[in-house]
């Protein structure tokens, strides 16, 4: 086998694509099924230079990151729903400071201990609310490991570009899973770096005030500037304030600076949308059974389209407006109880035509699933 092509485990594939991104920091706490991250990471890491670090929890793992990545390094953790559900606060913490990271959650039956070497797709919204307050967040996914790797380095590129924690949602069957991944050369794939400042030692640095593009330049704490850095609402030095005008104005801009750009964030992958009678929607490895409904039925002369979504937040409203115009039936498909398809009702113009096929039993949803649904959604029955 050449050596640019591996048969791994959708984990394995992840800690390839955030070595490519020149993750150099990695600190977690082992939970299934994330486990394999840290374990493959915990021997490569270091023989690239980076560091390891096994924290006592998942709260320390959070909070390590942030640390990490203030002084200028690349960062991520790993972990599950359990896990996941520790690390809100601290992730709320690096959203107000504006600290890029990259968080992955292999998810798992939840909730509380639930099913932990089982699949599911349960932490969509926990990932969009997860932690308190107004925010904005940029969570991705992926169905194959091929897109394992490239959304893991599109996730450190959005989360230097913006300033921001990104979120890696996969699951228990395409973490676990082995197939084929084709490693890219090196420079093949353009890696964003953060914007750091261009103000000299000496002269007045406003940490927090955002050029007219929005960005916002770093200094790598601990290097030539001195600031402060608090998860109080903040002025543009960094020092908490209550002033209205201050906190209205640091809350926009946390929000604005991904809501308006989601055009640029988003991505998906469309098969047979543009003259999709039924059009699936879907994500993670639920989107792998979809595809196979539309590859199955497209030869018997079914207009079946599916549209992949590999950005769930910030969600791709526009987007789907638009490809649900024509079909008859729009047919969301994943393994909760609805949490994409309640988004999805929101943002199409008639709601009445979008139908959920799920699955919540700890199994992954199958081709011959999603067509008995559609066939009832049809009226022709099982």
């Amino acid at each position: 086998m050449k050596k640019n092509i591996k048969f791994v485990q959708g984990n394995e594939a992840c800690v390839e694509g955030a070595l490519y991104a020149g993750l150099d920091f990695f600190a977690g706490y082992p939970i299934t099924p994330s486990t394999e991250i840290a374990e493959h990471l915990s021997h490569r890491l270091p023989q690239q230079g980076g560091k390891f670090i096994q924290m006592e929890d998942e709260i320390a793992s959070m909070c390590a990151i942030i640390g990490a990545s203030l002084t200028g390094h690349k960062v991520m953790t790993a972990t599950s729903g359990p896990g996941f559900s520790l690390m809100q606060e601290a992730l709320g913490y690096a959203i107000m400071t504006e600290i890029p990271c990259v968080i992955v959650n292999v998810q798992r039956g939840g909730p509380s201990t639930g099913l932990p070497t089982s699949v599911s797709q349960g932490d969509i919204n926990q990932a969009r609310w997860g932690t308190h307050g107004d925010h904005a967040v940029i969570a991705l996914t992926a169905s194959n490991h091929q897109d394992v790797f490239l959304m893991t380095v599109e996730a450190f590129n959005l989360a230097e570009t913006y300033r921001t924690p990104v979120i890696l949602l996969f699951d228990e069957v395409v973490g676990h899973m082995r197939e084929r991944l084709i490693l890219p050369e090196k420079d093949e794939i353009p890696l964003l770096e953060r914007l750091r400042t261009s103000v000299p030692e000496g002269v007045d640095y406003h940490p927090y005030l955002p050029r007219e593009d929005g960005r916002l330049p770093m200094s790598d704490f601990g290097g030539v500037h001195r600031y402060n850095v608090t998860g109080l609402f903040h002025d543009m030095w960094g020092f908490p304030s209550n002033n209205p005008g201050v906190v209205q104005g640091l809350l926009r801009h946390l929000i604005d600076k991904i809501n308006n750009n989601t055009n640029r964030i988003a991505r998906c992958k469309e098969y047979f949308v543009d003259d999709a009678q039924v059009l699936l929607i879907s994500y993670g490895s639920s989107a792998r059974s979809a595809l196979h409904v539309v590859q199955n039925r497209r030869p018997r002369g079914e207009r079946v389209g599916l549209l992949e979504l590999q950005t769930l937040w910030p969600f791709p409203i526009d987007l789907i407006r638009d490809r649900c115009k024509t079909p008859e039936i729009v047919l969301v498909v994943e393994m909760n109880m609805g949490q994409i398809l309640q988004t999805v009702k929101l943002a199409v113009d008639d709601p009445e035509k979008v139908f959920l096929a799920n699955r919540i039993d700890g199994s992954l949803i199958t081709p011959t699933d999603i067509r008995n649904i559609l066939r009832v959604i049809q009226g022709r029955g099982v």
